[in-house]
């Protein structure tokens, strides 16, 4: 039946959010809302259940959640993203806003130039935000380095969305290309590549990807440059009499980066040794270790850290106050708009269409390599999650890649996957309405920069990845 078809449903969903924000000029969490809405009531209980059980529910509770009313579904997605991002947006905003007020942020900004130029600078966010993208997911980077790009935009006095775009080049490419992140962790568990293998082999092809990407940033930073807006958390007036500040009146540097340093080192702590040294012991430790290192905790920490920076540069309660205040009113729209972006990305899984595109490619006759990007590509585009995009692609094509003669290692089947799951975010994708709500950028701008950026180094990955299959098969 075409209603209860999961392509039709997508459709609608489509139409609803792209029409609603850009046609009605709906605000997004309305948008959003109302497509899971209507792709929920589409889908029928068969569906619901289906998918229930492919994630390894058991039949009773499959029955149970299929039977569930459309908001409690609705309530419950919007639960779960929320339960995975809130308190890491809110955490991320007092980070940014206090970095700001501190002027913490300048005083980043200020060394930076110093030791790269003003020229390299936006390299130098290229490059940093690709290698803390390894053991940090992509939101994490993104919330730690908007200030920063704030501050130095304010500085240079343009480029602010080449900077932007750069942080999300990097940081996005590595969270699919490289463990631990949890993407390529299934990946190579599911199609039995080494996991050395895959970070130099990430590592490699992501090189070549965000050089593509920072190509597109600086010719897209030329035709639509985006000037740095006026907003609650982030006041032009209070970034710009920063910048007139000396720096005796600046915090030291390693005071400076602290609410950065914090999250960063407990979370690639806990990450490495959990990844590569498998320990489970109850030492003292490895259980302090353990716990900062959790990614809300370790975040928790970061802010506190920049509460302090505030309370020791400004020496008034009232600053304080009103710094939680303005960065907490900000996260707040960010954690609606992304918790109803997870909801209807939810809804459309609910729907069964990673199994309708298995059903659609699986006679399809072509190269392995590109039909692994296909796939993946497909599902990224339908529900919004880069994982799940991995995670569905490497389902379908694990067995199949195994029982072939590829002539060439599974590594560069599992990147060809890794590179499909970046093609064109859009409003389904909850890294979307992040990079949007938190850079101060409109839908269309995000949708004309970023989105075509990370497709581009998506397609750069492929021809990189066919390419030295040839060349250099490894087997």
């Amino acid at each position: 039946m075409l209603l209860q078809d999961p392509l039709f449903i997508l459709l609608i969903g489509i139409i609803i959010v792209v029409g609603g924000i850009i046609g009605l000029r709906l605000h997004a969490f309305l948008a959003l809302l109302l497509a899971a809405f209507a792709v929920a009531l589409l889908t029928p209980a068969s569906a619901v259940e289906a998918f229930a059980l492919s994630k390894g529910v058991n039949a009773q509770t499959a029955i149970q959640m299929s039977q569930w009313h459309v908001g409690k579904r609705i309530a419950t997605a919007f639960g779960e993203t929320c339960g995975k991002i809130g308190i890491l947006i809110a955490m991320a905003a007092i980070i940014g806003k206090c970095m700001l007020e501190s002027g913490a942020a300048e005083k980043i900004v200020r060394s930076l130039i110093k030791w790269t130029g003003m020229d390299k600078a936006p390299l130098s966010f290229l490059g940093g935000s690709f290698f803390l993208g390894i053991p940090v997911f992509f939101d994490t980077v993104f919330y730690l380095m908007i200030p920063l790009a704030k501050a130095l935009a304010n500085r240079i006095g343009k480029n602010y969305l080449l900077l932007v775009l750069a942080i999300t080049a990097g940081a996005a490419m590595a969270n699919s290309l490289v463990p631990p992140t949890p993407g390529p962790l299934f990946l190579i568990g599911e199609m039995n590549i080494p996991i050395g293998m895959m970070m130099v082999g990430g590592i490699l092809v992501g090189l070549f990807t965000v050089v593509a990407g920072y190509m597109y940033a600086v010719w897209a930073n030329r035709k639509w440059p985006v000037p740095l807006r006026d907003s609650a958390e982030a006041p032009l007036k209070d970034i710009k009499n920063l910048s007139l500040k000396s720096d005796e009146h600046l915090p030291s540097l390693w005071f400076s980066i602290l609410p950065i340093v914090i999250p960063l080192l407990f979370i690639t702590v806990k990450a490495t040794i959990d990844t590569f040294l498998n320990i489970t012991s109850d030492s003292f430790v490895i259980q302090i270790i353990d716990f900062f290192g959790e990614k809300n905790t370790a975040l928790i920490c970061g802010a506190l850290s920049a509460l302090l920076l505030v309370v020791f540069h400004n020496k008034e309660g009232k600053n304080l106050i009103k710094s939680v205040q303005a960065a907490l009113m900000s996260g707040g729209v960010i954690i609606l708009i992304t918790s109803a972006g997870g909801a209807f990305g939810a809804m459309l899984q609910q729907t069964g269409i990673s199994a309708r595109i298995g059903e659609l490619t699986q006679g399809y006759q072509m190269a392995i390599i590109p039909l692994a990007f296909f796939i993946a590509v497909i599902v990224r585009t339908a529900q919004g999650s880069a994982t799940v995009a991995m995670i569905t692609a490497s389902g379908i094509l694990a067995g199949m890649s195994a029982t072939m003669d590829l002539g060439y290692h599974q590594l560069y089947v599992g990147l060809a996957i890794a590179c499909g799951s970046k093609i064109f975010p859009w409003m389904n994708d909850s890294g979307f309405w992040i990079v949007c709500k938190m850079s101060n950028l409109t839908e269309k701008e995000v949708l004309k920069t970023f989105s075509p950026m990370l497709t581009i180094m998506g397609v750069t990955g492929l021809i990189v990845i066919l390419i030295a299959a040839k060349l250099w098969p490894l087997v």
